[in-house]
């Protein structure tokens, strides 16, 4: 790492640090790239025929529409990670490079395990996070959950206790929420922690070799 945790860097120590530049301003292009193709990749995944995977869990779970409550829980934490990122780089480079590396990640694992979605399965309804596909709802983004990685990631790249306690709250609530509305299957969801972790320790050795 360029900062130690303990140490209390302002932007402007941080932007004066070459590598520091360096690292954040890839990391920031890097993810404008994947994002700016996850559009093409969506479109190929729904046009491709997988296999829906027998789940005890969720045929027992009658499917509700709970996409408010994941919007809120999803935006309210992204709100709260921003204001951090703004007053840490430590903070905003971590971030950047985990993030780059589950979108990336994702579209290894969704090429890889090809699946047709959940019977019961209720469009989840989230107009920002929907322009990352292109403006419309997919179905097939399925192993493994963005949602629940995202959030798990959060818990890991922030410092503060409370921050911590919250994010791994909203982790297990979006879990919960995105198995309610059957946009995800349980191995999707359950998985989704451990992909962020190897992101999470993967993105810390890159940072470290450049």
């Amino acid at each position: 790492m360029i900062f130690n945790k303990c140490e209390q860097v302002l932007w402007a120590d941080a932007w004066a640090n070459k590598w520091f530049k360096i690292k954040l301003i890839t990391g920031l292009c890097l993810v404008a790239i994947t994002l700016s193709l996850y559009p093409l990749f969506f479109d190929y995944i729904e046009q491709r025929n997988g296999v829906v995977l027998n789940d005890f869990l969720l045929d027992k779970l009658p499917a509700r529409n709970v996409s408010i409550p994941v919007f809120t829980i999803i935006w309210g934490m992204g709100a709260l990670t921003l204001y951090r990122v703004i007053r840490s780089p430590r903070i905003a480079i971590n971030i950047t490079w985990c993030f780059l590396l589950i979108a990336i990640s994702r579209v290894l694992s969704i090429s890889l395990l090809n699946l047709n979605p959940p019977a019961q399965l209720i469009p989840l309804v989230d107009p920002l996070s929907n322009t990352f596909y292109g403006g419309k709802f997919i179905t097939k983004d399925l192993f493994y959950s963005g949602h629940t990685a995202t959030q798990f990631l959060m818990f890991l790249c922030l410092e503060k206790k409370i921050d911590k306690i919250l994010t791994l709250i909203s982790t297990v609530l979006i879990g919960i929420l995105v198995l309610i509305q059957h946009v995800h299957y349980t191995l999707d969801v359950v998985t989704a922690p451990l992909f962020a972790y190897v992101c999470y320790k993967v993105s810390q050795w890159l940072l470290k070799q450049f």
